[in-house]
């Protein structure tokens, strides 16, 4: 889901920036005001682990490919989407300043895509079901954080003239629909193990911070 450089024009490319730049700052925000001593080693264990999953990529063709994300499970865990979105942006900027994955042009893009969009969505999903249980509501967060943001990069790459609309869509929809199955399983699992083990570390199950 990494966009490249030369995928979207250099004007789409300033939007996406100009809109992840607010968010970021927001998030920055969000950090000064919420992290401390206990939440920091969770945040860089989860942005080591996210960094991992984010390796592992299905091609798709048309030049790209598919994988997990984990915003939304940084986002269930802090209770909050801007911790995915500062989350990501960590984790896309060393990925593109040192790695080569993704474009440094459009990494406004990519953070817009798999931080602010997978992040919110992934988060409000989560927050709206949880009365169903933990469970169910991390793993439809997390697989519905996944697909929307495959379907937002379709159409920033349809409007910039790289992937045809039907063709786009298609195939970023139905890899990631699969893909994202895993991710959810996942986001589930670890949700439910900390808030089993360690319930301190959650907001919304009874932490400190609540």
């Amino acid at each position: 889901m990494h966009i490249p450089d030369g995928f979207i024009p250099t004007w789409e490319s300033a939007i996406f920036w100009i809109i992840s730049i607010i968010f970021i700052a927001l998030a920055i925000k969000w950090a000064k005001n919420n992290m401390d001593e206990k939440s920091v080693p969770l945040f860089a264990v989860l942005g080591a682990g996210i960094f991992a999953i984010q390796a592992i990529n299905v091609p798709i063709g048309m030049g790209t490919s598919g994988h997990m994300v984990g915003a939304a499970m940084a986002s269930m865990i802090f209770d909050s989407p801007y911790a995915g979105v500062l989350l990501l942006t960590l984790v896309l900027l060393v990925q593109g300043l040192f790695f080569a994955d993704g474009g440094i042009l459009v990494m406004g893009a990519n953070i817009f895509n798999m931080g602010i969009v997978s992040a919110f969505v992934g988060y409000y999903t989560f927050k709206s079901l949880r009365s169903k249980g933990i469970s169910i509501a991390a793993f439809v967060g997390g697989w519905l954080s996944l697909f929307t943001s495959a379907i937002v990069c379709s159409l920033e790459l349809t409007i910039a003239g790289t992937f045809p609309l039907i063709a786009g869509l298609s195939a970023m929809g139905l890899y990631h629909a699969i893909i994202g199955l895993i991710e959810g399983l996942i986001t589930a699992i670890v949700l439910g193990y900390i808030a089993s083990a360690r319930p301190d570390l959650l907001k919304w199950a009874g932490g400190k911070n609540e």
